[in-house]
């Protein structure tokens, strides 16, 4: 079958649920991925043909999709500021938001050229995009990244391993007081960071299938009445593991940005600054221990 005939199967099976232009998007990414093929080779060679095992995988894609499974988890990989990342079911998938988040750190970095060496802490660190991001772009830091998932942290030392760079992970659980683990390595930090679970139950409603039925619960969700609860839980130990003079960077939930203001005056955190994220949106906060 000729790639350019399957590509119009694709347009016509989903097309309603997705749209011309990121259906256009996945076809890409998926003769990349299977073929290695540029989108280009669809005009440079208009009759290029395939052979039943090539066509196989980008047909099996195509039920998968159509079933509203990320692109990114049907490949197995995604791209991060810039880097590759392995993602599977037991990870989010790293979103445009979070590299914001990740330039937030740098920009701070760049203006604190005293540093000499800078320790970094990562809290739920899924994939390890945060922590292999920042390990990547700041040379003199000591990267320490957390998470409760087991699974996660496998994937999470899979790309540190494939970003070429050194990670110390920890498996803790933040919402444990004791922190057996994490305190053992945990003292003077210059940054902690996290994007945490921050979408109420009763924002439900606002997802997508594709992230409702195929990306972790426990890496998304909090309860409607307690839901800064890891923020909470991070800040409590951001009074104690954080140096003087370091900084708190939080992914937040659009709709809490006065609440999290609220949260972190409460903990004596000063020079608060919310911003925005490309959407306009209340999405990171940072403050500073005094």
């Amino acid at each position: 079958m000729k790639l350019k005939d399957i590509q119009l199967v694709f347009h016509s099976e989903l097309d309603t649920i997705y749209g011309l232009d990121e259906v256009n998007s996945f076809f890409n990414i998926l003769i990349k991925h299977y073929l290695n093929l540029n989108r280009i080779a669809l005009v440079l060679e208009p009759d290029l043909t395939l052979s039943k095992l090539e066509e196989q995988p980008l047909f099996e894609a195509l039920s998968r999709l159509e079933n509203n499974e990320p692109v990114q988890y049907i490949i197995g990989e995604t791209e991060f500021f810039g880097l590759p990342f392995k993602v599977n079911k037991h990870t989010l998938i790293p979103r445009p938001e979070t590299e914001e988040l990740v330039e937030q750190i740098l920009k701070t970095v760049i203006l604190d050229e005293s540093k000499k060496s800078i320790k970094i802490l990562d809290i739920g660190t899924g994939t390890g995009c945060i922590a292999v991001s920042l390990a990547k772009n700041i040379k003199n830091s000591q990267v320490f990244a957390v998470d409760v998932s087991e699974e996660a942290l496998k994937i999470a030392k899979y790309n540190a391993e494939l970003n070429a760079v050194n990670i110390t992970f920890i498996q803790d659980d933040i919402l444990n007081p004791s922190h057996p683990e994490l305190i053992n390595s945990s003292q003077n930090f210059d940054i902690i960071v996290s994007n945490p679970p921050y979408v109420r139950e009763l924002e439900k409603q606002e997802i997508k299938d594709n992230v409702l039925k195929f990306e972790p619960h426990v890496a998304l969700f909090v309860p409607n009445d307690d839901s800064l609860i890891f923020y909470k839980a991070i800040t409590t130990l951001a009074v104690n593991n954080l140096r003087d003079g370091g900084q708190l960077f939080f992914e937040i939930n659009q709709y809490l940005g006065e609440e999290m203001k609220h949260l972190l005056a409460d903990f004596k955190f000063k020079n608060i600054i919310l911003i925005k994220d490309i959407f306009g949106n209340d999405r990171i906060i940072k403050a500073s221990k005094i």
